[in-house]
Order: C-alpha cells, then sequence, then structure tokens
C-alpha cells in the first residue's frame, strides 16, 4: 500500500507541476493585446531625420482581441531583437477590437486616431529581420514574433500581417 500510496504522491505531484508549466505557458500569450501587423520596411530610401525622414511611415499594430474587455496601453512594452524599447507612457485604451498604430518619429498622440508616437527618429525594425516582443505592464509576455523578409513579406511591400 505504501508504495502506491508513494507512486500516487509522485505523480500527483508530477501532474500538478505539468499544469503549472502549460498554464505559464497559456498565460504567457493570453493577453487581448496581439502584434496585428508591422510595417517594419518603409517605401523608399530610409531617412531618419526627424524634420524630413521618413521614420513616421514606420509603425507596428497592436490590436485587442478581446470582444468584451477594453484595455490600457500604460506600462505595456514594445522591444526588439537587439533590446530597443518602447513603452506606452500614458493612458490609452483600446475598446474591444480596436487597435493602435505605434508610430516612429514624432508627432501627438490620438485615441481618436488610433496612433501613438515613440517620439524617435531612429527606426526601430531592422528590414532584413527582426523579432517583436510585446509585453504586458507586469512583465509577462502578451506576444512574440520574428520575421525574415525573405521568408515573411511575400509580396515584398515591407508590411507583414498576424493574427
Amino acid at each position: 500500500m505504501r508504495t502506491h500510496a508513494a507512486i500516487a504522491a509522485v505523480l500527483t505531484a508530477g501532474t500538478l507541476t505539468a499544469l503549472t508549466a502549460l498554464s505559464a505557458q497559456g498565460a504567457e500569450y493570453s493577453s487581448a493585446l496581439k502584434v496585428r501587423g508591422i510595417q517594419y520596411d518603409v517605401p523608399g530610401p530610409d531617412s531618419n531625420k526627424c524634420s524630413s525622414g521618413n521614420t513616421r511611415e514606420e509603425y507596428l499594430t497592436v490590436k485587442n482581441y478581446s470582444s468584451t474587455t477594453t484595455v490600457n496601453l500604460k506600462g505595456y512594452v514594445v522591444t526588439d531583437a537587439a533590446g530597443n524599447r518602447f513603452t506606452f507612457p500614458a493612458n490609452h485604451y483600446l475598446q474591444p477590437g480596436d487597435y493602435v498604430k505605434l508610430r516612429g518619429g514624432n508627432g501627438t498622440d490620438s485615441d481618436a486616431k488610433n496612433v501613438v508616437y515613440r517620439d524617435n527618429c531612429n527606426f526601430m525594425w531592422n528590414n532584413d529581420k527582426d523579432t517583436i516582443y510585446l509585453y504586458k505592464p507586469s512583465g509577462t509576455r502578451a506576444d512574440v514574433h520574428s520575421y525574415t523578409k525573405s521568408k515573411n513579406d511575400r509580396d515584398g511591400n515591407g508590411y507583414i500581417t498576424y493574427h
């Protein structure tokens, strides 16, 4: 009997450990917010001059895929493979099904126009390949996508759609 009880205890502990690991993996991507798409390579030659460049044409679209919950972007973090990062600094509410474009360059953030600017005229996304990370304010990962121009951008327009 002791052997059966010991085996049952080990199996129960192992099952709980496996369920906890699955829950953690599932929770990692359970966010309502996900990367919808990225304009990683803007049309024309890249120019990061704040006054006349085209950094504003580079953008990441983040969408609220929830059908019932409004999400505040404040504190969400977007990073790339090299560690470049942007933290949404202010309240910006996404209603269910709504989206925001995180643009490079300078501009006026607007809930009505669904746009937030990085206030940085340097390009964030590489034109050949990169990885996009979206983190919740708690630090847990909400979404991640890697791309390569040759593999993921079949029409060559510099834009890739996810989800």
